[in-house]
């Protein structure tokens, strides 16, 4: 067991997928996996191990912002040697190339957040997802043939739901962000120091633009398209 995490040794996969809603965790547990377990339930932040076509996969939310999810990315890397973490979750529509419903592979990561500038004393470190992870969920969707509604390229990960100076975010529109999110840039720069595989694939629930949305039910129990390429994605790519 970890501080947050009450799983014994070996009842976590080597897979994680990830959602922030622990929610949407049970959701996925309880309609893609076989034979799920619940392997935890501190603090409310549901965990499930089960398989998917004979892989052994695991589900855990991870809470709502950057500070929040790293507690639990750090647990499975260094206490439960997890290798492969995919965050399967919403996000907000920042440009007309994306429409609600469709879905945002993150290449990359950009931030409004403090955390990596403490990490790296003020220099701006850009953390990228896993190219194989990459690869394989967008070959995915190819497989499919989704990708007219299934986009590769930068996220923005805002510590702040509702911003307090939109007009800042709007500018990162301009160099090629095509949505926000709350959680992915924290992920890639964990995986990058423990040298595990991550990726963010997040399904457009609201637009900033259109002002369309989803609703709090569909959140929690649809957008399954992106959870069909997480794990395809994260069992074809072992190390």
């Amino acid at each position: 067991m970890s501080t947050h995490i009450g799983a014994h040794p070996g009842e976590i996969a080597p897979l994680v997928l990830m959602p922030g809603d622990p929610l949407r965790a049970k959701w996925i547990a309880e309609t893609f996996l076989e034979e799920a377990q619940l392997y935890n339930e501190v603090r409310g932040m549901y965990g499930y191990t089960g398989t998917w076509n004979g892989h052994r996969v695991s589900v855990q939310g991870s809470g709502m912002g950057q500070p929040s999810l790293a507690i639990y990315v750090h647990e499975l890397f260094t206490q439960f040697d997890v290798r492969s973490v995919i965050r399967v979750g919403s996000c907000g529509g920042m440009s007309e190339k994306v429409a609600i419903r469709d879905i945002v592979i993150a290449s990359g990561a950009c931030t409004d957040s403090s955390m990596n500038r403490i990490r790296f004393e003020g220099l701006d470190y850009a953390p990228v997802a896993d190219f194989g992870l990459l690869r394989a969920a967008y070959d995915a969707g190819v497989s499919t043939g989704s990708t007219s509604g299934v986009h590769v390229g930068l996220i923005y990960s805002s510590d702040s739901f509702y911003a307090a100076r939109p007009e800042l975010a709007a500018r990162m529109v301009e160099y090629g962000v095509l949505a926000v999110e709350m959680e992915a840039s924290a992920l890639y720069t964990l995986a990058a120091q423990h040298g595990r595989r991550a990726l963010a694939i997040c399904t457009v629930s609201d637009h900033l633009v259109t002002g369309e949305e989803t609703s709090s039910q569909e959140r929690e129990q649809t957008f399954g398209e992106m959870v069909e390429m997480a794990l395809v994605a994260g069992t074809s790519v072992t190390d």
